[in-house]
């Protein structure tokens, strides 16, 4: 087993972590956009060289790709700014549709109606139609979208030599929490008794968002999304010793009455924008106000860590009102997180100074005193040094050779000639 690092050489011999919460597949994209600024930004911090990583839901696929020191700049270039000849990530990796259990499901069909039948021809009086024929229920599929793409892609790519899909086997600590369907309760993948499970294994239960993808079946038990449970996390990584901590929540509910002006016309009775919307806020509303009572906590049960928290502005109708798999929208929600998170290092300079200077991380002032600059600078600039340039070009090409085995894979599944596939602009 690799001993895992203490911190010494990243920055000081404090213990420093990343939390990434879930937020759907733009949310992971939002998460790549405000480390991309934070990368840029601190002297003294490399996101993909910290001590611990903590991910949920879409956050567990961003910190397992961090845990394996494949930094947020690599990432932009493979899922979100290709350069010319890189494989382009498809959609489809993510958007399967689940023929398996479709079919499964339905072979039950005919059995469950004949059930359902005798049940009302022997007393019909007693037990009504729908009733009798309630059973039927289980003959609807758990899930829309196969989430097997996914788990093959990582465990593709983690094959690769100088990555990892053993926890054990990594440098750094990292955490994944799924929920356990039977009982309700977090797992972290990667704690002691659980860290076994393939690191690929553990982000796709935790992406298992119950209705989109089918619970995950690990050793016999069944595992759904993180997020069920809490959104962060951010407990995980304290109890693992982190001293600092960086949190990124790409979901919060949305406040109407502090938007502009013109945002209020447009938006202020959310009702207005039907189901979904108000789902959208139901859903958001409930898990931000469980990660507040959580982080008021933190404080008196871990006094000797700092929590640094970066998330969209209450008003922010953008992420808000972006459907999160939208992937034509992913650079635009990549700049917005970046800016945004830029705009809020700016405007917390005085804060978080203290803070940070007391783990030898310095905010770089005049990085962040451009309001125009886009994410795509940084990703230059990163390229424009030597040594680190030369280690971006290795795993972003070993990204597009993973993505190029996925193509593969779902061509096979699919049955159709790559020139015919459609691929995400």
């Amino acid at each position: 087993m690799v001993s895992k690092t203490n911190g010494a050489g990243i920055a000081g011999k404090k213990k420093i972590g990343v939390a990434l919460a879930g937020g759907g597949p733009l949310g992971g994209v939002y998460e790549i956009g405000a480390l991309i600024a934070l990368n840029e930004a601190l002297e003294g911090m490399d996101f993909q060289h910290v001590n611990v990583y903590v991910g949920v839901s879409a956050g567990a696929m961003i910190s397992a790709l961090l845990a394996n020191g494949i930094a947020p700049e690599d990432m932009a270039r493979v899922f979100i700014r290709p350069r010319p000849g890189d494989a382009r990530f498809s959609p489809l990796l993510f958007l399967q549709p689940n023929y398996r259990e479709y079919l499964r499901r339905m072979v039950n069909v005919p059995p469950l109606l004949l059930e359902g039948v005798t049940k009302y021809l022997r007393n019909p009086l007693k037990r009504g139609l729908l009733e009798s024929l309630s059973g039927l229920t289980r003959a609807i599929p758990t899930a829309i979208f196969d989430n097997e793409p996914m788990e093959r892609f990582l465990s593709g790519l983690f094959a690769n030599r100088g990555f990892s899909n053993d926890f054990r086997k990594l440098v750094k600590e990292l955490y994944i929490v799924a929920v356990d369907l039977d009982t309700g309760e977090s797992v972290r993948f990667g704690g002691e008794g659980m860290d076994h499970v393939p690191i690929s294994r553990a982000v796709q239960a935790s992406t298992a968002l119950p209705g989109l993808y089918p619970p995950v079946k690990i050793e016999g038990r069944d595992f759904v999304d993180g997020g069920l449970k809490r959104t962060l996390h951010a407990s995980v990584a304290l109890d693992a010793g982190c001293d600092l901590l960086f949190c990124i929540n790409p979901i919060v509910p949305y406040d109407a009455d502090l938007a502009p002006a013109d945002e209020q016309k447009r938006h202020h009775k959310l009702v207005e924008g039907g189901l979904p919307v108000v789902l959208s806020q139901t859903f958001r509303a409930m898990i931000h106000s469980r990660m507040r009572v959580g982080m008021s906590k933190y404080d008196s049960l871990y006094p000797q860590a700092k929590i640094v928290l970066f998330e969209p502005d209450r008003h922010d109708s953008r992420m808000f009102f972006t459907n999160v798999f939208s992937y034509s929208d992913r650079e635009t929600v990549c700049q917005h997180a970046y800016r945004t998170t830029r705009r809020d290092l700016r405007a917390r300079q005085a804060e978080l100074g203290s803070v940070l200077s007391a783990h030898g991380i310095k905010i770089r002032r005049g990085i962040l005193e451009d309001p125009d600059r886009h994410f795509s600078d940084a990703l230059a600039s990163a390229e424009g040094m030597q040594d680190v340039g030369i280690y971006m070009n290795q795993t972003t090409n070993r990204l597009s050779e993973a993505l190029d085995g996925l193509d593969g894979w779902l061509e096979a599944q699919q049955g159709m000639p790559k020139a015919r596939r459609q691929t995400a602009e």
